[in-house]
Parts: C-alpha cells; sequence; structure tokens
C-alpha cells in the first residue's frame, strides 16, 4: 500500500466524520423545532426551515446549524 492509497482513506473519513456530524446537528434541529427537514441536494446542502430551502455548501450548513442549536439553549 502506498502513501495515495493512505491519503485516499483518510480523506473518506474525514468526509464521513464531517457527514455524520451534519446529519446529527440536523436531526437535533429538527427535534428542537428549529427546521422542517435537511439533507444533500444536487451537491450541495439543503436546510428547510421557514417554508424556504436553504442551499449551503455541508462547512455553511454546518456552522448554520450550530448557531441555529446555540441561539436556542442561550
Amino acid at each position: 500500500m502506498d502513501e495515495e492509497w493512505f491519503k485516499h482513506r483518510l480523506n473518506q473519513e474525514l468526509e464521513s466524520i464531517s457527514f455524520n456530524k451534519l446529519n446529527q446537528l440536523g436531526n437535533q434541529a429538527i427535534s428542537l423545532g428549529l427546521i422542517a427537514g435537511h439533507g444533500y441536494r444536487s451537491g450541495q446542502y439543503e436546510i428547510l426551515r421557514q417554508g424556504k430551502a436553504l442551499l449551503m455548501s455541508p462547512d455553511e450548513a454546518q456552522t448554520y446549524l450550530e448557531n441555529l442549536i446555540k441561539e436556542v439553549g442561550a
């Protein structure tokens, strides 16, 4: 096995962790009644909130959901 294979495998693992975190945040926001739904659509992340579909990158979606959940906890 070569270095490129290990890099590729590590990137896959990091993407999986990121996906799981984003999914967890989305589910938490649903359970708190903050959003109606979430998921990937056309390579972007979609969040359904207040009758609107918000499309953003997965990184932006994670930050958005973290901030939304923090506002409720504050």
